[in-house]
């Protein structure tokens, strides 16, 4: 067979004639239909009727066994077709092939790199790199997981146009901390996307995750980091996630990766999220924090915005504490990011609720965080996250975390308003959160309302943030 050579345009005329054939055969098949399917009787007697009549069942016959024969000649005419379309494709996709090779081979050669092309994976179980894309074209390829306690591989960058390779995860660890995960390929020069952290290795305390790649430098997203290990035993606890990645001159920052959970010790923090593109983007997300047994991890910060707009990233949300016998305390929310020339704050993140089962010990929810600051020239504050509760046993509720301040505006613009303080849980008996300030304008704008105190709680509420200086009034209470 290595030696047999198909012309598809020779089979294509070969299926062409042999329909032209059955075409002829058909049309003379129906010309002799009616003279030999019901042939005259030579006489009115009954010997001339019977010959007549059976001259006439052979040319029925023939004409059933000819129908037949054309349905087979027809499924043969469509399978040469179909064969001859097939050698066709293949043929076309080979000539591709072969002058995208004569076009990447002396590039490969001089650079060690393809002109197009995806980068090849790094192999699971060796932390080996992810390969960098085709300088024109291409994703660049996935960093390999770490085997034992080895950190996973860096994800390869992309060519002009592309992503970037993700990275890979961290190994495990049996005795230790889990290795921590690759960081995540830049995105194409030109345009492309950030790639994915890895996420960090398990362990008795969690490695971290991988950093998000770098957006496209001229147009793209920052990606996001990778999730935080988880931890057995170990005091230190979950992982950290990974940081976003930064946006292109133009896009918006990666989202922050979640903090390793921990079943002994506090949560992993939340990865910070990636600031916005240099001219213009949104900052990315803070990451969650990881839930923990004595402490939620948490809260990431939000990104940045670009210089001319956007809105900075929100503050990731703090983790649970979840410990059922000691104090539990819930992690932090995460700062707004803030605006830059233009644009507003970002939203400060909720803060993490805790739970105990002891009513000796004490739940304390986490704070929220603190709204972002509005752009220097023009921007609105962001606005302040809401505590986190507090729950103890059956029958008696913790104490709420305090609500995040408002973000303070740009010259022009409003503040944020302060978040509500945490409640104490539904059985009431110790204090909810307090509310947070709002946040105040500077030269034009309305300050922001005061965060309310937690529900049904003894906490206080926030102040309100003040007008600004030429115009604006002072917020609500």
């Amino acid at each position: 067979m290595a030696f047999l050579f198909v012309a598809p345009e020779t089979l294509t005329a070969a299926a062409a004639d042999i329909a032209g054939i059955g075409s002829t055969l058909g049309e003379a098949g129906a010309a002799a239909a009616t003279p030999t399917t019901a042939v005259l009787a030579a006489g009115a007697d009954d010997v001339s009727a019977a010959v007549a009549t059976l001259f006439s069942s052979y040319g029925q016959a023939y004409q059933s066994l000819s129908a037949q024969a054309a349905q087979f000649h027809s499924q043969f005419v469509q399978a040469m077709q179909a064969g001859a379309g097939s050698y066709a494709t293949a043929e076309a996709s080979n000539v591709a092939q072969t002058a995208l090779d004569l076009i990447n081979q002396p590039v490969l050669t001089l650079t060690g790199r393809p002109l197009i092309g995806n980068g090849a994976n790094g192999a699971a179980g060796t932390g080996a790199n992810g390969g960098a894309a085709g300088w024109l074209l291409g994703d660049g390829g996935a960093g390999g997981s770490g085997g034992l306690e080895q950190q996973g591989g860096t994800g390869g960058a992309a060519g002009l146009f592309g992503n970037g390779g993700a990275g890979g995860a961290g190994g495990a660890s049996t005795v230790g901390t889990g290795a921590a995960g690759g960081a995540g390929g830049a995105g194409g020069l030109l345009w492309g996307q950030g790639g994915i952290g890895g996420t960090g290795g398990s362990g008795i305390d969690g490695g971290a995750g991988g950093a998000g790649g770098a957006g496209g430098a001229l147009f793209g997203i920052g990606g996001a980091g990778g999730q935080g290990g988880i931890a057995s035993t170990g005091l230190t606890g979950g992982g950290a996630g990974g940081d976003g990645g930064a946006g292109g001159l133009f896009g918006n920052g990666g989202i922050g990766g979640t903090g390793g959970l921990a079943s002994v010790g506090p949560g992993g923090v939340g990865g910070n999220g990636g600031a916005a593109g240099t001219l213009l983007g949104n900052g990315g997300g803070g990451g969650v924090g990881g839930f923990g047994a004595t402490q939620g991890g948490d809260g990431g910060d939000g990104g940045a915005t670009g210089i001319f707009g956007g809105t900075g990233g929100a503050g990731g949300a703090g983790g649970q504490s979840t410990n059922a016998l000691a104090d539990s305390v819930g992690g932090n929310g995460g700062q707004g990011g803030d605006g830059r020339l233009f644009g507003n704050g970002g939203a400060g993140g909720v803060g993490g609720a805790a739970y105990t089962s002891n009513i000796l010990m004490n739940a304390t929810g986490g704070n929220g965080g603190q709204g972002g600051t509005g752009g220097t020239l023009f921007g609105n504050g962001g606005g302040g996250g809401t505590g986190g509760a507090g729950f103890v046993g059956p029958s008696s509720a913790g104490d709420g975390g305090n609500g995040g301040g408002g973000g303070r505006a740009g010259l022009i613009g409003n503040g944020g308003a302060g978040g509500a303080g945490g409640a104490p849980g539904p059985n009431g008996g110790f204090s909810g959160g307090n509310g947070g300030n709002g946040g105040d304008a500077v030269l034009i704008g309305n300050g922001g309302n005061s965060g309310d105190v937690g529900l049904s709680g003894a906490g206080t509420p926030g102040l309100p943030g003040n007008g600004g200086l030429l115009i604006g009034t002072i917020g609500n209470t």
